[in-house]
């Protein structure tokens, strides 16, 4: 398969099942993240979201089915080169103790270190991200006196100095007040084009995936019951098979993107 402007897939799964505790929660989905696009992933609470990013991160072994990295196996590739092309921000990382904000984002700089430790181009990817995630005036600052929103930049950061060529996100704006949602968001998409990072998040608002994902896929119970642009995506019958719910799509003014505006939980037709 190739992506919508014909570059190859990056990450891709196929038939993928993935199980806790024999309890399935990911029944056989196919996906890919196309080479240089912004995937987002939305659908209801427990319809296997979180769960699928895990295993397309090498986290979580699929019970069936393979995830594959640039057509090749991801389990079978060494753990440090596949952390040179893939970076993760988990829903709730956890920093150690003690650790201070300049050190957590330098962590970031760990797959691309040999013997030397501190490289200048360390030191530059570093500064680089904190500025991007306006968080270079926190450096100093111990990471477990931070505020909910701030540590959330700060992992951000950490993700961003990285510079993976695919990063996956767990509800990366979650935590956020509005303005800084969209400052997050809008950092995302420069990196998409100035580097080209291919980007695959999960979100639950649905207008922000709409306005800022060049694909969505909708999950539900486990399985992609969706998956394409925006406009093709977010239709009355798909909100009401995903979500349950009963709602109204509008067009964005700014991008022309679809806005859904709920009316209620779909509760079925009415009986005659």
């Amino acid at each position: 398969m190739t992506g919508l402007g014909g570059g190859p897939d990056r990450l891709t799964a196929r038939g993928v099942r993935m199980a806790y505790d024999g309890a399935e929660v990911v029944r056989g989905v196919d996906l890919a993240l196309r080479d240089g696009e912004i995937l987002a992933i939305v659908g209801p609470n427990a319809s296997g979201k979180s769960t699928l990013l895990r295993g397309l991160a090498r986290l979580m072994r699929p019970t069936v089915g393979a995830v594959l990295l640039d057509g090749a196996d991801i389990r079978r590739r060494p753990t440090r080169d596949v952390a040179r092309v893939l970076g993760l921000l988990p829903q709730q990382p956890v920093a150690p103790d003690g650790i201070t904000v300049a050190e957590l984002v330098d962590r970031g700089r760990h797959p691309h270190r040999g013997w030397l430790r501190g490289s200048g181009d360390d030191r530059r990817a570093v500064a680089a991200a904190l500025d991007a995630t306006g968080t270079a005036d926190l450096a100093d600052r111990l990471v477990d006196g931070l505020s909910g929103g701030q540590r959330q930049r700060v992992w951000i950061a950490m993700a961003v100095a990285q510079e993976p060529e695919v990063l996956l996100l767990d509800e990366p704006i979650s935590f956020l007040d509005v303005a800084h949602q969209i400052d997050v968001l809008e950092l995302l998409c420069d990196l998409n084009r100035r580097r080209g990072t291919s980007i695959a998040m999960v979100l639950h608002d649905l207008n922000l995936a709409s306005r800022y994902a060049q694909r969505l896929a909708v999950m539900a119970e486990g399985r992609v019951v969706a998956a394409g642009r925006p406009a093709e995506v977010l239709t009355e019958s798909v909100l009401r098979e995903a979500f349950g719910l009963d709602a109204r799509l509008m067009r964005c003014p700014v991008g022309g993107t679809p806005i859904v505006v709920p009316v209620r939980r779909f509760r079925g037709p009415a009986a005659p």
